[in-house]
């Protein structure tokens, strides 16, 4: 199938020479066993990709969140699942832009070696969801500790990372001048914290995604692991969420690229009234405007990359991206879907795995309705909807 010229075809020549030694039937046994690709995220540490926006002098690459980009949509075009480990290269916003140079040098040698995972980000909370604002786990300072209490949800990769960030409120609602303020960000030890004031309880999903409900009883945190300011923590998750959306982004463009080159290699095959099936235009026209929507998603997509790794104001690409790029891969799975038949739905296709995978990003980690109504008011100027 003739490709568009794609950026970063170095990255890419690697990533896929790595993908080769795991391939479907690889991603196939760990959904069916509702298992972590352990050896794969291994792999893939191993080779300094989850490290690419770590500096070079802790032991990363160095580069930006294209290039960081580029390594999830790989996994995803390749048959993985880049929710696996994707928590790891969003996170890195939060912690690069605003720790301390002392919490550089504790943290991030080790999670470029692989010695730490940094996977999980604790925010979304039962009660509140997408309203951030709103959320009610505190963090009281009692001396040289923060004391923790509340709860979290939808909270992946608990149970395969060494450490979490986690938004708190530090200062009541009540007593703060704008409601995004008074909120901080801190740096969990899970091995610290889980079992001493931290419980987890994993959710089982419709996706092989690990993800849990968190409970916080008296948890303590050392002072030192807060992050920059205290008060100041939902603008700094702020970097951390526009890298989750475009990173999301490039997923969904990968799956997208999985879903049409799947669609395409089929329909040339299938052979049924003595013709292809893609000969078809009801067949092929679906798939060609699949890939045209894959494409224009893919522009805005580098667009939000180049705003963000040059410190420029990304929120509304960031958003777009994931929106366009969401409903790309979504509507080439249900095209595959289709093209497939009832082999579709067969397993040792891996149509319907990626499917459920993809259908994820209509609804998280921001729903496409929210998208609509950020985009109506920030770049619009309509009046806030809710």
């Amino acid at each position: 199938m003739t490709a568009t010229a794609e950026r970063h075809p170095e990255l890419r020549a690697a990533l896929r020479d790595l993908s080769k030694r795991f391939p479907d039937e690889y991603f196939r046994k760990v959904d069916e066993a509702r298992g972590y690709p352990e050896e794969f995220v291994d792999a893939l540490t191993e080779a300094g990709w989850l490290a690419v926006m770590i500096p070079e002098e802790y032991g990363g690459a160095g580069l930006g969140l294209a290039e960081a980009s580029v390594v999830m949509e790989e996994v995803n075009r390749c048959g993985g699942n880049a929710g696996a480990c994707h928590g790891q290269m969003y996170n890195m916003g939060t912690l690069l832009r605003h720790g301390s140079l002392e919490q550089k040098r504790r943290y991030l040698p080790g999670i470029a070696s692989g010695k730490l995972r940094l996977q999980s980000m604790g925010v979304t909370e039962p009660t509140t969801g997408t309203d951030t604002t709103q959320l009610k786990t505190t963090a009281l300072r009692k001396g040289d500790r923060y004391v923790v209490n509340g709860q979290k949800v939808w909270i992946s990769r608990v149970q395969h990372s060494d450490l979490m960030i986690l938004l708190a409120r530090t200062t009541p609602l009540a007593d703060v001048k704008r409601k995004s303020e008074g909120m901080s960000i801190f740096i969990v030890d899970l091995h610290q914290a889980i079992g001493k004031g931290l419980t987890v309880r994993p959710i089982r999903n419709m996706v092989n995604h690990e993800t849990n409900e968190l409970f916080f009883e008296n948890l303590e945190i050392p002072t030192e692991n807060l992050i920059g300011e205290e008060g100041k923590g939902f603008k700094y998750i702020l970097d951390g969420l526009n890298a989750e959306r475009t990173l999301i982004a490039a997923e969904c463009i990968g799956d997208a690229r999985w879903f049409v080159a799947r669609s395409a290699a089929y329909a040339r095959e299938r052979r049924v009234f003595d013709r292809p099936i893609g000969q078809n235009q009801g067949v092929q026209f679906p798939i060609a405007g699949n890939h045209i929507e894959t494409e224009a998603a893919d522009l805005m997509r580098w667009r939000a990359c180049e705003l963000f790794d040059a410190k420029q104001p990304c929120g509304a690409e960031a958003n777009m991206a994931k929106y366009l790029a969401a409903k790309a891969s979504f509507e080439a799975a249900n095209v595959a879907i289709q093209t497939h038949g009832g082999f579709g739905f067969a397993c040792e296709y891996d149509v319907e795995r990626k499917f459920r995978e993809t259908r994820l990003y209509q609804v998280a980690p921001i729903s496409t309705n929210l998208i609509l109504s950020y985009v109506a008011e920030h770049v619009l100027g309509l009046p806030r909807s809710f």
